[in-house]
């Protein structure tokens, strides 16, 4: 409790080339992974060589023949698999690094505090450096391009840290290191509560549900809400305001398991949204499960409440622990609102340090400003927009800044227009949610930071969908020849076969794996997602080798964790986590690296627009739940007709569940002139059809994809 973690990655890899041309078009669709000689598969990265060859990079862990396996879309390329040998040299050694400098023994706060890592005579490996204690320590590190670093941490309290320090996944010698850091604290005062969290009852098919917000200082017309089931079907939901600032989205779910509620303010989805819900019991709760949002978590005024959202339902029972870390004591206030979400107010006496953004001064002639013709939409990347401030009198400096979806800030071009007015231009880099802060005297002006939609694609997180069994159970390192325990055959055959190649043992409880192949993969769907920023973030007891590959009806992701343990598997699009994130995956297995303490893997894609094979692009048809063999029917249409007559019969199919009628008539020659149908309300319907030849027709009458009793009917005209 109270400790604060960094860490930094630093990777080295063997680069190897690998034989014949291959261009540079094919390198995006193409996938690698490399088998060491005990059987272990892993992804690794192919990248064009200076020479023009193609060459893959990846961390040497075993002596002896490797096996690279190069695929486009599940196929080799000519040649592959290609044979490489690596050498006693080549292979990451953490004992041979060698560590010098007194600052992983002791050290001060508010300086540099540095240490040298020599990795000369170690092979080929990442290092990867973590520090806990009292205070995040910023850290630093220069590679003096000669096979040494120079890395440096810098504290801001006093006391003990542990220094993770990793090289190829094993800790070097004397690792983790103890560290005795003295001199001046920060005096930042703490502030915590804690209360206990009782888990909500579970919900039932048909009863309403509803998730509660408070966002103050909005109009609740540009409020929108939608709630999509687990089988596909999107619906508007009800939004009303319970009382001041505070909303409530209500629906009523007609089919159990894990729905997503997208909550969106002008378009864009509020902090927090898309929402996970589940009706029925919960599937896995957890801390992973506790979203929060609102204002108060991204800034903040001297003297005034500031406010946010924590949702704990989906994270069933618990205690919830909030703290407030400042340089002046903060009040916390606490509002249980009885259905899983709570809201959270604290007030802060004097103003934070400058850089901190979080708690400005006291207002001032900031309250005066106002902002008009601002951009709703139509804001393009590299294209300038603007909009204008009005002062109202006030007196004092305006400045602006634009911060990107991916935390880089650019710094607005402000003009005066008049004496009383300015002009602010600015200029987006890239597609998605930007804010722009506004500030007057250094306070934001109400309504900052403004946020601001850039890009015309929607890139919706609450329409990507992740699928796999990398994100369910999983193991460390399968291998060829392994053994595989009777019981989970089931499990094993269930995957598919073209996953494993198993062959029974005649004493009957064991298999012998004949093929490894990289199971823990998993499927990122963005079919109705247009284009965006993919990024794809995996925490757990180990660093894990990933890669991260487009396919038709999205990108495949792959990795390979390397200790057993729980990992957290975070997908967040355009900034947003999707549904279901982050995913907690639990590993069994042996340990093939050493543990250290969470380490950090990720991957980031610009994705390009995606149009699923299978279905057209345009509405997904809902998952109809209905029986057709309860529908009735009945009327003088169904079997006997008159020619350039209105023939009629009616269906009932209240009691058939949902889906759509479809009536066709047939005759002889031709089709009939017209068919008409009419909803008499409660999915009662009246049918009615014109022919115009004589003969024998066809009247069939479908309830969704299913004939109804009866159906086809024979009718004489």
């Amino acid at each position: 409790e109270g400790r604060k973690r960094n860490q930094i990655s630093v990777g080295s890899c063997s680069e190897v080339s690998l034989p014949g041309k291959v261009s540079d078009a094919d390198i995006r669709s193409l996938n690698a992974s490399i088998q060491a000689p005990s059987g272990l598969e892993e992804p690794c990265f192919l990248k064009r060589l200076p020479n023009g060859n193609i060459g893959i990079s990846f961390t040497p862990r075993e002596v002896g023949e490797h096996l690279v396996s190069v695929k486009k879309i599940g196929k080799h390329i000519a040649n592959s698999p290609f044979k490489i040998n690596v050498g006693e040299r080549e292979v990451g050694d953490a004992k041979k690094v060698k560590v010098t400098g007194t600052a992983l023994k002791e050290g001060k706060t508010h300086v540099d505090n540095t240490f040298t890592v020599d990795t000369r005579n170690a092979g080929y490996g990442g290092l990867s450096l973590s520090i806990e204690g009292p205070s995040k320590a910023e850290i630093q590190c220069k590679d003096n391009e000669d096979g040494t670093l120079n890395i440096s941490y810098k504290p801001t309290e006093p006391g003990y840290y542990i220094v993770n320090l990793k090289f190829a996944d094993h800790h070097v010698d004397g690792s983790p290191f103890t560290v005795k850091v003295a001199g001046e604290g920060s005096n930042r005062q703490r502030e915590k509560i804690q209360r206990q969290r009782e888990a909500v009852p579970i919900t039932e098919v048909g009863s309403e549900c509803k998730l509660t917000f408070k966002m103050p200082g909005i109009t609740s017309f540009d409020l929108t809400a939608t709630v999509t089931s687990p089988g596909g079907v999107t619906e508007d939901a009800e939004i009303n305001e319970v009382e001041d600032g505070l909303y409530a989205v209500h629906f009523v779910p007609k089919e159990l398991g894990v729905h997503t509620v997208s909550v969106k303010y002008k378009e864009i989805h509020i902090p927090g949204s898309p929402f996970q819900f589940t009706v029925g019991p919960l599937k896995d709760g957890g801390a992973h499960r506790v979203h929060a949002g609102g204002p108060g978590l991204e800034r903040g005024e001297q003297g005034q409440p500031c406010e946010f959202n924590v949702w704990t339902r989906e994270a069933g029972a618990g205690s919830l622990a909030i703290s407030v870390e400042g340089p002046s004591k903060a009040e916390i206030d606490f509002k249980d609102r009885k259905d899983g979400s709570c809201y959270v107010s604290y007030v802060v006496s004097e103003p934070d340090s400058p850089y901190k953004l979080f708690i400005s001064p006291a207002m001032g002639d900031a309250h005066k400003l106002e902002v008009f013709q601002f951009p709703d939409s139509g804001v393009q990347a590299d294209k300038p927009a603007a909009f204008l401030v009005r002062k109202n009198g006030a007196k004092g400096e305006l400045d602006a800044k634009i911060v990107s979806p991916s935390g880089t800030e650019d710094d607005c071009f402000i003009q005066s227009i008049d004496s009383d007015t300015y002009s602010v231009r600015f200029m987006p880099r890239e597609n998605g949610i930007h804010n722009i802060h506004v500030k007057f005297n250094g306070v934001h002006i109400p309504g900052s930071p403004y946020r601001i939609k850039v890009g015309k694609e929607d890139a919706d997180p609450a329409a990507v969908h992740a699928t796999g069994n990398g994100l369910g159970d999983i193991k460390t390192g399968i291998k060829k020849g392994d053994l595989w325990p009777r019981e989970e055959f089931g499990a094993v055959c269930d995957l598919g076969t073209d996953k494993y190649k198993l062959e029974p043992q005649p004493y009957g409880s064991h298999a012998v794996l004949l093929e490894s192949g990289i199971k823990t993969d998993f499927l990122v769907d963005t079919c109705n997602a247009g284009a965006g920023t993919l990024a794809v973030t995996i925490d757990g007891p180990s660093k894990v080798s990933m890669d991260c590959t487009e396919v038709e009806e999205g990108y495949k992701v792959r990795y390979t964790p390397l200790v057993p343990g729980d990992y957290y598997i975070s997908i967040k699009y355009n900034g947003y986590h999707i549904v279901g994130s982050p995913f907690k995956v639990t590993c069994t297995g042996e340990d093939l690296a050493e543990r250290g303490a969470q380490e950090t893997s990720s991957v980031v894609v610009e994705t390009v627009q995606k149009v699923s094979k299978n279905k057209t692009l345009g509405p997904v048809l809902p998952l109809f739940k209905s029986d057709a063999s309860k529908v009735t029917s009945k009327g003088m249409g169904l079997k006997k007709a008159y020619l350039q007559k209105q023939n009629m019969f009616t269906v009932h199919a209240g009691d058939a569940g949902n889906n759509i009628l479809y009536v066709g008539v047939y005759g002889p020659k031709s089709p009939c002139e017209e068919v008409f149908i009419k909803h008499m309300g409660r999915n009662n319907y009246q049918v009615n059809y014109v022919v115009r030849d004589r003969g024998e027709y066809i009247v069939i009458v479908k309830w969704g994809e299913e004939h109804i009793p009866g159906s086809p009917f024979k009718v004489d005209v």
